[in-house]
């Protein structure tokens, strides 16, 4: 009876997840499907407590134990998701994510020191083995870009780093290899050494990726823990894990996929590229020329007079915090008969989505975000684009530089509107490290300043004009 409602527990919390995933599609739904997934873990987690039994009948024991961890976990998980800011996200997003991957290389490591005195099927060791090496591989990558996010790591790279990956990668393989046919007494050896070589390998995987691409590497290791956890579900038989890590590696590596072709790269140029990188910095490291700055009245003046503004928000915008106030810009232009309209290129940010999210937070309506390939369509048809802090994503340099680090990147072509408005604190480059072109082109414009401030005083000039 137990074991029957037990498998129903785990079909509904599978069939959560699913809806709860599909859901988070839309900005109206994504929160509701957030907790509808939540609670389908929630019930999974519980059934499992209360109701799974050994093989020997017996239910699980030292609940104690159980149940602080869980208070704690939500304790911390709580205080933390509150306290976070938008441009932290990306770095609460890896360190989540890294736990994950710790939780999947902990179980691997617990179900071998169970079975190590015993001759273990092939199966069920591939099932350890692969989430000891994925789960390693996540954790230790995960933490390493959480370290470069937050700014306490840069990038490493030295001569014959991605054969030495390479290498590394095959002692691994060649270590599970030999773990399996060892015998008793020397496999949980050969077991541990590849567990450190995984961790070790996660370090140098992430190590030298340049900023320009983290996005890619965090959807990257986020599709790396879901298959890390379907290997758990694999191992204890869980439906409801199993599905859960399935889904998560399955959207994980859609998403990369996808990013990766807006960026026009394949993922193996973005592992070796290093784009943003110590090298990549150096490679391009002026575009030459002088520029304009234009005045918080003019900027105002020639907003409210245009047909069709287009607002390009960037990793500036989060900095500042600054979402909520570029919303009510919107409103006032809107109210005076101006279109506007968002430009979001698929990499902006940190993170996948962190645009997404931000203007989401701020109650942008959806509609008004357009895509990379909408938005460069329009954009001939523009008056006004107001940059938010974005650099890289609007660098012409990606078309028309063939030495530059970024070339071929497919970017948010706004030199085709007529007026282009930047708003930065500096002139100092983006995240890929390099200078831009656009803000010496003749049709730009530079407005220094806080991006919150800046768009506080256009409101205000704005409604005065």
């Amino acid at each position: 009876m137990f074991a029957s409602l037990l498998t129903i527990i785990y079909l509904i919390a599978s069939v959560t997840f699913i809806v709860g995933l599909k859901m988070l599609s839309h900005p109206e739904t994504a929160r509701r499907g957030n907790l509808i997934a939540a609670g389908g873990m929630g019930i999974a987690i519980f059934g499992t407590i209360f109701l799974y039994k050994t093989s020997t009948g017996e239910h699980l024991g030292n609940l104690v134990w159980m149940f602080a961890a869980l208070i704690i976990g939500a304790v911390l998980g709580t205080i933390s998701s509150k306290k976070v800011k938008m441009t932290a996200m990306p770095e609460m997003v890896s360190l989540f994510n890294g736990m994950g991957g710790a939780c999947a290389m902990l179980i691997s490591l617990i179900e071998f020191n169970h079975a190590k005195n015993t001759t273990i099927e092939l199966g069920h060791f591939l099932a350890i083995v692969l989430g000891l090496i994925i789960g390693s591989i996540s954790f230790a990558g995960s933490i390493i870009a959480y370290l470069k996010l937050s700014g306490k790591q840069k990038d490493i790279s030295f001569k014959g780093q991605h054969i030495f990956n390479a290498l590394l990668f095959l002692i691994i393989l060649v270590g599970a290899v030999i773990t399996y046919n060892a015998d008793v007494t020397m496999a949980p050896t050969y077991f541990y050494i590849t567990f450190a070589l995984a961790v070790i390998y996660g370090v140098f995987f992430v190590l030298p990726i340049g900023g320009a691409d983290m996005p890619v590497v965090i959807s990257l290791l986020n599709s790396l823990t879901g298959v890390a956890a379907a290997c758990g579900g694999f191992l204890y038989n869980n439906k409801a894990m199993l599905t859960g890590g399935i889904l998560v590696g399955a959207a994980g590596t859609l998403l990369t996929v996808l990013m990766c072709k807006a960026m026009n790269r394949s993922l193996l140029n973005v592992i070796i590229g290093n784009w943003g990188g110590s090298v990549a910095a150096s490679s391009n490291t002026s575009a030459g020329g002088d520029f304009k700055e234009v005045t918080l009245s003019d900027a105002a003046m020639v907003m409210s007079y245009a047909n069709k503004v287009v607002i390009v928000p960037g990793y500036g915008l989060a900095v500042a915090q600054a979402q909520h106030t570029c919303h009510e810009l919107e409103k006032i232009l809107t109210d005076k008969g101006v279109e506007v309209t968002y430009a979001i290129h698929p990499v902006a940010g940190r993170m996948p989505g962190h645009m997404n999210v931000l203007l989401a937070e701020a109650d942008v309506a959806y509609e008004k975000l357009e895509e990379m390939e909408e938005a460069n369509n329009n954009f001939k048809n523009t008056d006004v684009v107001l940059i938010l802090g974005a650099n890289d994503v609007v660098n012409p340099a990606a078309k028309n530089d063939p030495s530059s680090p970024i070339y071929g990147m497919p970017i948010l072509e706004v030199e085709q509107a007529k007026t282009v408005i930047v708003n930065k604190r500096s002139m100092k480059p983006g995240y890929a490290g390099i200078e831009n072109a656009l803000f010496f082109q003749p049709k730009t414009s530079m407005l220094f300043g806080d991006a919150k401030k800046v768009l506080q005083d256009l409101c205000a000039e704005i409604k005065a004009s």
